[in-house]
């Protein structure tokens, strides 16, 4: 059963995942620049989220280059130590760059979406940002895995947020809205992602609140 989602004034909120939660190529996540990491703050959706939300503490847990195995990996440094209210968990994309089996992306996936619910943390599943430089078959790749994280997200009755629409560009769904190297987002598109992240668990929040 999923915890059920309560949006406090004050809460923790771990971000996970590769490059597009680090902030890649403009900040460097405090996984990758301890303790605090380093660059531009605005290259990053978990600031958007706190200028959004100051009551929010969003701990950026984003490791640029990483697979969705890698960051399975690491959930229990990363997410249960930190005991967390909820997790987004934004994770794919290598592994579409790299073209690894997408039924083994899924099972990672699956596996954190249901390890965090047995721990009575909400999991947020967000998809896998497009990036510019992509091939017809990466974006292919990537499109097949947010299909299945919309619908798995359905069926696991977790909150969902379609993040790579809110980063996409408004004339085409491949390619980002802003980037300053055709891989990663510009600033203005992580804020994007970020106020989609609110949004999405406000809007969480309150269908949770009428269920019987």
């Amino acid at each position: 059963m999923t915890p059920a989602l309560v949006l406090a004034a004050t809460m923790t909120i771990v971000a996970l995942g590769d490059s597009t939660t680090a902030g890649t190529p403009a900040f460097a996540s405090p996984l990758e620049a301890p303790p605090s990491g380093s660059g531009n703050p605005e290259s990053q959706y978990s600031h958007w989220m706190t200028k959004a939300k100051p009551g929010w503490i969003v701990l950026n847990r984003g490791v640029n280059g990483e697979r969705a195995d890698q960051i399975r990996a690491r959930f229990a440094r990363d997410v249960e130590a930190a005991q967390p209210s909820v997790v987004i968990i934004l994770a794919g994309v290598n592994d579409a760059y790299q073209g690894r089996d997408a039924e083994e992306v899924e099972a990672d996936l699956l596996w954190m979406y249901r390890r965090a619910k047995s721990l009575g943390i909400v999991p947020v599943a967000a998809t896998i940002l497009p990036f510019t430089r992509a091939t017809a078959a990466q974006s292919e790749r990537l499109e097949t895995l947010n299909a299945w994280i919309r619908s798995t997200a359905t069926r696991e009755m977790i909150p969902f947020c379609d993040s790579a629409h809110a980063a996409a560009h408004r004339k085409d769904s491949r390619r980002l809205k802003g980037t300053p190297d055709g891989l990663h987002p510009d600033p203005a598109t992580y804020r994007a992602v970020g106020e989609a992240l609110v949004r999405c668990l406000a809007i969480a929040a309150r269908a949770r609140s009428r269920r019987p």
